[in-house]
């Protein structure tokens, strides 16, 4: 059977994610911000959870329609196949979105998308009430631009929660966001990969089950794994195949931290990864840092001056390592911030700027290349 799958990011990265969807084998039908729609079996319901680094959720659609009013949202909803997927006892709660539709109010079409179910499966089953204490299945709407999607979420936990990362610093970066600002880096055997304000260490990891091919879902669950029509084997075999295609240890990782506090939970969450043997955690300051002769890439997310110090400290640190970092040339350089003026105190215009979202954080990407 093929199913029509819808796979969520953080703005900027539909790129990374179209490309990632299109690697698995899966067949893209469209892109809009924020969000990919792509075609699949049952395996790849599995697989897109397992396997999707830069996405944030993967919905199962269930259809499309247009709906201008509450009328046609409850017609259009009623009219989809519910049975299939919620049993009589099973709990089916509804959240969504609106954007640029008739219909604005969140709540109201919470209310009509629930009432609308509860129809179709009063009539699929013959009952009225549903106690709603069995298997959950969170139902998704988005209207934009007067079209209803209805989805249901086979994530559950955000697909950024890999499972290693159970305590983080006051300032953390999404994991989904590190693993986009490590593919763009290009990290690759031989030549360093450093993260010289760590943090949590979430840059460094991400880029080494990057270049090391490990599936970031491998260890954790997700919600339809309890869904019954969907065979227990494709998880397992899903699991399997993505190990069987890691890659040896042939990538290193450096993530430092001028706090010792903070290397040690970064070393805790390598731990956790599995990353032992790749990533290397240790004190150091970024404004001192040495090339030791060797080929390498930093790639980091320095304070922002928002949650972390202050803003002028923030900026007396760009200075700093502005002049120190173009000392360690050909080094390449990709730091990632909030802050509109970087560039003014780095000392230098970047080779390329992306703009890219830290949750709803707007944030830059800049980009300085080896001469």
């Amino acid at each position: 059977m093929t199913y029509t799958l819808v796979a969520t990011c953080l703005f900027g990265l539909e790129h990374l994610l179209g490309e990632e969807i299109d690697a698995l084998g899966f067949d893209r039908i469209d892109t809009i911000d924020g969000r990919i729609r792509f075609r699949t079996d049952e395996s790849g319901i599995a697989r897109a959870n397992i396997c999707l680094r830069y996405a944030e959720r993967v919905y199962i659609s269930l259809g499309s329609f247009k709906a201008q009013s509450f009328d046609e949202l409850f017609e259009g909803t009623r009219a989809l196949p519910w049975e299939a997927w919620i049993g009589k006892n099973d709990a089916f709660p509804v959240k969504g979105h609106a954007i640029r539709s008739a219909l604005f109010s969140v709540p109201d079409c919470q209310k009509i998308v629930k009432k609308a179910i509860v129809r179709r499966l009063e009539n699929a089953y013959g009952i009225s009430w549903f106690p709603e204490d069995g298997i959950k299945y969170q139902v998704e709407f988005f209207l934009l631009k007067d079209e209803a999607t209805l989805m249901i979420d086979t994530t559950g936990t955000p697909l950024h929660k890999r499972g290693y990362r159970p305590v983080a610093n006051d300032a953390p970066i999404r994991e989904t966001l590190a693993a986009a600002i490590a593919a763009i880096s290009r990290p690759r055997e031989n030549v360093l990969f450093w993260d010289p304000m760590c943090g949590s260490g979430t840059i460094a990891i991400e880029g080494a089950l990057l270049a090391r091919r490990i599936a970031p879902g491998k260890n954790r669950s997700f919600a339809a794994e309890a869904f019954p029509m969907l065979p227990k084997s494709i998880w397992q075999n899903e699991r399997e195949e993505a190990i069987a295609a890691e890659l040896p240890i042939g990538f290193e990782a450096y993530a430092s931290d001028i706090d010792p506090l903070t290397v040690e939970i970064a070393k805790e969450n390598i731990r956790r990864a599995g990353l032992e043997g790749t990533v290397k955690a240790f004190v150091a300051d970024a404004r001192t840092i040495a090339s030791e002769g060797r080929r390498g890439t930093i790639v980091t997310n320095p304070p922002y001056g928002e949650r972390l110090g202050t803003k002028a400290e923030a900026e007396e640190l760009y200075r700093e390592i502005g002049v120190h970092f173009r000392s360690l040339s050909p080094w390449q350089v990709y730091v990632i911030t909030s802050h509109a003026g970087f560039e003014r105190f780095y000392g230098k215009r970047a080779d390329k700027v992306r703009k890219l979202y830290n949750g709803m954080i707007p944030a830059y990407l800049y980009q300085y290349f080896k001469k």
